[in-house]
């Protein structure tokens, strides 16, 4: 079994896009060595897991710098992370929905037309 170890975010501002992910998930950016790359550390006991469902729009066009699966990170508050993801120029990809005995989760588009989920455990979400 193949297990995710790393991913990447494409930006056109890496410096817009490290400054909206510091203060909407507390992530940390560090350089690595002088090439336009830098390194995201998510937290101590980061780890990934993965899905996969049905599409909800339309595939990606031929041609885009990336063609990717979309990131969920596991938060605290999902509605308070859209809310900061908004507040920081981010915008809502798809609202905060009840997944029945698991959680919430919301899709959220980055300062750079990105879209990564946020999930908040609660298994009486309904």
């Amino acid at each position: 079994m193949a297990t995710p170890v790393h991913f990447e975010i494409h930006a056109g501002d890496p410096a817009r896009a490290q400054a909206f992910y510091t203060a909407v998930l507390d992530w940390k950016f560090s350089q690595f060595g002088e090439m336009p790359y830098w390194g995201i550390e998510t937290g101590e006991d980061a780890t990934i897991n993965g899905g996969l469902l049905p599409r909800t729009g339309d595939a990606p066009a031929d041609g885009q710098t990336a063609n990717s699966f979309v990131l969920t990170v596991l938060v605290e508050d999902c509605q308070a992370t859209v809310d900061a993801a908004v507040a920081n120029g981010g915008s809502v990809a798809v609202p905060k929905t009840a997944v029945p005995g698991i959680g919430w989760t919301a899709y959220i588009k980055d300062t750079e037309g990105n879209v990564f989920g946020a999930m908040q455990h609660d298994p009486a979400a309904a």
